[in-house]
């Protein structure tokens, strides 16, 4: 089947010529119409996307929600799906949602989508690995992306349901363990700046437990050793990550205090 369902797709983008090929690729059979929405690329994305026959929108990065909040905004259809430039649909779930729209519009007013982790030298995912899913696929007359810089998610509207598919996105979030922490790094900083905001303070105590709890909960919790050696790596990241966005916290209060008149 080639009909395009009345669907619109949009992703958010900076810098991802290396990636967003094959997320807009993913899209092609099943939308008729993609929007990216750019904040300032200075490599090829946005030529890549034009190439592709994506809509591409220039817009100042306002923070994860808020910006998608703008690209949702620029659809030509109420159904949208949500990917990031790192992620791609799989034919299993293309071919659940071109179910959900056979009789016409979807049952339920938005839909969850396992999001499944591909590492940088994995050619498919881990199979009984973490996976979420969160809502991707829904509509936006009735619910809305968040407004907060750092939490990015679908709040469903007043009455709205949804429902679970099976079929996922792959999703290649990092290129390296270089790229890993650099991201962790740059997230960690977001995420203090919304706490500070909020009057977060974080005690003693959780900076001594933080590290071990965080490692259990990604090597066991999340089932990261079902990865081998691989697990290891990504699950002391995540801990040493989780510590820091507290120790940067601690130490951000610290020096309000240092500075206060």
């Amino acid at each position: 089947m080639t009909d395009k369902l009345p669907l619109s797709a949009f992703i958010i983008t900076l810098n991802e010529e290396d990636r967003l090929g094959p997320a807009i690729e993913s899209l092609l059979p099943l939308v008729d119409d993609i929007v990216v929405v750019d904040s300032g690329s200075t490599d090829g994305t946005v030529a890549l996307a034009t190439r592709l026959g994506a809509r591409t929108v220039h817009h100042d990065f306002a923070g994860y929600g808020p910006q998608k909040r703008f690209a949702e905004a620029q659809c030509g259809h109420d159904w949208v799906i949500n990917l990031d430039a790192d992620e791609r649909v799989t034919p299993e779930l293309a071919a659940e949602i071109r179910g959900l729209f056979a009789g016409g519009a979807p049952a339920q007013g938005g839909y969850h989508l396992p999001i499944l982790q591909l590492y940088p030298h994995q050619t498919r995912p881990t199979p009984g690995a973490f996976e979420y899913d969160p809502v991707r696929l829904y509509d936006r007359s009735r619910s809305r992306y968040s407004d907060s810089p750092v939490h990015d998610r679908v709040v469903l509207g007043e009455g709205v349901s949804a429902g679970r598919l099976k079929g996922g996105l792959l999703h290649q979030s990092i290129r390296s363990l270089s790229h890993l922490i650099e991201k962790s790094n740059a997230y960690t900083d977001k995420q203090v700046a919304d706490m500070l905001a909020k009057g977060r303070r974080v005690p003693a105590l959780r900076l001594a437990v933080e590290f071990p709890l965080a490692f259990a909960k990604a090597y066991v919790g999340r089932r990261y050793f079902l990865m081998g050696a691989y697990g290891i790596i990504v699950s002391t990241t995540f801990a040493y990550f989780r510590f820091m966005r507290l120790a940067k916290l601690y130490e951000a209060n610290l020096l309000r205090r240092r500075d206060k008149p």
